[in-house]
Formats: structure tokens, C-alpha cells, sequence
């Protein structure tokens, strides 16, 4: 315990990474002061009814990510969704257009066009999610003055919230620790979890809920995390041998590497990316149903925790898996980068065949890591339903919890090993003109 705190002290020793920490917490400070100012012209005392219902409807999983913000109206109730949704849709246009590729090909001044133009597409999502949950505020009675100046200030308030809360992830990237986007979703979330406690112990007081099933439901909480710290580790090593080189005098070369392969190179990021595509058809849903009772039938194929709902979001959660896998691993690129620095793989010539040697090992490697993404965001899901667990605990948000924190952790740590510490997450001792 005494070199753990240790651990935790070292990172405030660094005046670089401290202030990147108290950027961030800054940050955070405005996320959340925002996410508690509703917007104009919404009935307080109808919104509460609301908010207890919307907890465990269709709306869940969004007001999850939100951290509440959805089901308060607030001004950034849409929070990161429409730039998340809009990053997706721009990948894969980059992989479908030869314009797009060629740009994403050309170093720093491309991915500031494409990103520019993520901009302008997250822009229009917004638009058209902020009409939504106008709409939605409209038919569930909580507009004061309903009609098309609600809309147009709703619509015009949720984008700008939205613009303003894709800006903060940039400056968290930018400025801050960690990825600004899923430290954003991981604030929203973590932000619930003391009312949620709350919730279930006031519940076990009144006997609504009874202590044993509290009990099992923190043992399972306890081996999930467990399970996503132990596979967020495996990671399948490809040795590498580089060959002997004689510069003048000197003979460079001819030690052994390895390469690592984690089975789940894409993190939590096909979590979120498969959460995010199924929040527009789950809002569509609703306003159709909401507009047409025939259509009612939809609303309830597409309920959270449903059977529809638990198999689109395992489709999409293996699909974005191996999508972003094959966007930030590159066979062919790490098969030529191997190539010029005089490395090979033993037993396999260089070039083509190392190229496909690594798609070989890439793709069954990534499988089983897809299948473990999928099964802890449902297998939680699937427990409440059985033993009645609060709506709190879901598996999509312990996946983005725990995949956030180690990600962050690993920066903390590297950065502190760049600046001639031990570790933060090993031995918690400093070397160089750092030490105490």
C-alpha cells in the first residue's frame, strides 16, 4: 500500500505531467458544470417523472454515455455522440473514397482536412439529434411552449453543446492525459456510479432489494474487471531478427525482438464506436413510435437489454473490432518498415510474405478478442435480467471504466519512464535529478 501511494505521489512530481493532469481535471470540472444546465423552456417538475423512466428505457445506454446529461436536457445532452458517430462514418468513407485515402496518406496536412471535415459532418449530426430530442421532449410533455421556437433554440442550444463538447476532448488530447473522447465518456460514467451506489443501498435499507443479490452483484463486478485487466494484458509476440550490418568499422544489428500483438488492439474503442451507431436508429425508433403507435412493436424489438438489441451490438462490436484493428495495424506497412531497418521474421522471407504472415496472425488474434469484447458488453446484461440487478450495472460501462483507466494508466507510466522514473504502476521509485 505505502509503494502504491508512493506510485501516485511521483506523478505530481513532474511539472509537465501535473500540468497536463490539472488541465484535464479542469476540463472535466466544465463538462460536468455544463451537464447540470438544462435548456430553456423544459417543465422541471415533469422532467423528474421523466428521468426516473427514461433510466431503464430505450434511452439508457445514451444517457450512460452522457453521464446523465440526456435525461436532465441539458445543454450538452448530446454530449461526445455526434463527433464520435461522425469520426466513424469519416473512416469509413476514407477506406470506401480514394480521395479521402489519399489525404489520410499525407501525413500531418491530411488528417487536418479529414478532421476539418469531421468537424462540418459532426455539425450536421447534432442538427438532426438536437430536432430529435426536441421532438422527444415535446411528446413527453416537457416543453412549456412547444412548437418551432422550442425547436429551433433546442436544435441550435444541443448542437453548440455538442461542437463545445467535442472541442473539450480536443484540448484533453491536445493539452490533457488520455484519449479526449473516451476520457469524456469515462468522466460521464464514472460521474453516475456514487448515485448508483446510492441507489442500491437506500434499495437494500427499504428491503427492495435483497443484501445477498448486493453481494453477488459486487463479486461479479469484481471478476468482470478482473477478466478485462487480465485479457487487456494478452497479447501474442512475434519474434524478429535482424540481420548484421558492417558500417565502417562497426557492426550494427543481429539482436533478437519481438513484436506484440494484444488481443484487443482496438481497447474499448469498438465499445463505444458500436454504442454510438446504434444511438441513431434507437432515437429514430422512438420518435416513430412515439408519432405512430402502430409502430410501437419497433420500440420494443429495439429495448436495451433486448434480444435484438444484444446481437446487433455484438455484430457491431466484432465488426468495429476488426475495422479499427485494421486501421491502426497496418500488415503490409509494419511488413516494409521490418524490411528497411533489416528485420524478418525466421522462417518467413520478407516482403509480401511477412505482410501476410501478420494479416494470418493479426486476424486470429483479433477474433477472440472480438468475441471477449462482445461477451463482457452483453454477459453483464444478461446476469441483470436474470438475478433483476439495477440498471446501473452494465457491461458497456465497466468495459469503457476499466479499458479508459488502463489506457491512461499506460501513458502515466510511460510518460513518467521518459522522465527517468522507474514506473508508476511497477516499483514507484525515481532515478535522476527526480529522486526523493
Amino acid at each position: 500500500m505505502i509503494i502504491q501511494l508512493r506510485n501516485f505521489k511521483n506523478i505530481f512530481l513532474v511539472p509537465d505531467l501535473r500540468k497536463k493532469i490539472c488541465v484535464s481535471l479542469g476540463i472535466f470540472a466544465v463538462y460536468r458544470f455544463g451537464a447540470h444546465i438544462p435548456v430553456p423552456g423544459i417543465d422541471q417538475v415533469k422532467l423528474v417523472g421523466f428521468i426516473s423512466q427514461a433510466a431503464s428505457g430505450i434511452m439508457g445506454y445514451l444517457n450512460l454515455i452522457s453521464g446523465g446529461a440526456l435525461t436532465r436536457f441539458s445543454i450538452f445532452a448530446l454530449g461526445i455522440g455526434p463527433y464520435i458517430s461522425a469520426s466513424i462514418m469519416m473512416q469509413i468513407l476514407t477506406v470506401v473514397i480514394p480521395t479521402l485515402e489519399q489525404l489520410q496518406k499525407e501525413g500531418e496536412y491530411g488528417r487536418k482536412i479529414i478532421n476539418q471535415y469531421t468537424r462540418y459532418l459532426t455539425l450536421g449530426l447534432s442538427v438532426i439529434q438536437g430536432l430529435g430530442l426536441a421532438v422527444l421532449a415535446e411528446s413527453n410533455g416537457l416543453a412549456l411552449n412547444p412548437g418551432w421556437g422550442f425547436r429551433l433554440t433546442s436544435i441550435l442550444i444541443f448542437s453548440v453543446g455538442s461542437l463545445f463538447v467535442m472541442w473539450l476532448g480536443e484540448q484533453i488530447t491536445t493539452y490533457g492525459i488520455g484519449n479526449g473522447s473516451s476520457m469524456i465518456i469515462f468522466v460521464g460514467i464514472v460521474a453516475g456510479l456514487p448515485e448508483g451506489l446510492a441507489k442500491i443501498i437506500n434499495n437494500i435499507r427499504l428491503g427492495q432489494f435483497e443484501p445477498l443479490l448486493g453481494l453477488l452483484l459486487l463479486a461479479i463486478t469484481i471478476a468482470i474487471v478482473t477478466c478485462i485487466i487480465f485479457l487487456e494484458k494478452g497479447e501474442r509476440k512475434i519474434p524478429v531478427q535482424y540481420a548484421k550490418r558492417v558500417v565502417g568499422n562497426k557492426i550494427y544489428g543481429g539482436q533478437s525482438s519481438y513484436i506484440p500483438l494484444k488481443i484487443n488492439s482496438a481497447n474499448v474503442i469498438p465499445v463505444i464506436f458500436a454504442g454510438s451507431t446504434l444511438a441513431m436508429p434507437m432515437m429514430l425508433v422512438k420518435f416513430l413510435s412515439v408519432k405512430f403507435p402502430t409502430l410501437n412493436f419497433l420500440a420494443e424489438w429495439f429495448v436495451p437489454r433486448g434480444p435484438v438489441y444484444m446481437v446487433l451490438m455484438v455484430g457491431l462490436i466484432v465488426f468495429f473490432t476488426f475495422f479499427y484493428t485494421a486501421i491502426i495495424i497496418n500488415p503490409e506497412e509494419l511488413a516494409e518498415n521490418m524490411r528497411k531497418s533489416g528485420g524478418f521474421v525466421p522462417g518467413i522471407r520478407p516482403g509480401r510474405k511477412t505482410a501476410d504472415f501478420f494479416n494470418y496472425v493479426l486476424t486470429r488474434v483479433s477474433f477472440p478478442g472480438a468475441l471477449y469484447l462482445a461477451a463482457l458488453a452483453i454477459l453483464p446484461d444478461i446476469l441483470s435480467i436474470i438475478f433483476n440487478f439495477p440498471a446501473m450495472f452494465s457491461g458497456t460501462g465497466l468495459l469503457i471504466v476499466v479499458g479508459v483507466a488502463l489506457d491512461t494508466s499506460a501513458q502515466i507510466e510511460s510518460q513518467l519512464i521518459e522522465r527517468r522514473y522507474e514506473g508508476f504502476l511497477s516499483t514507484g521509485r525515481l532515478s535522476g535529478r527526480y529522486r526523493r
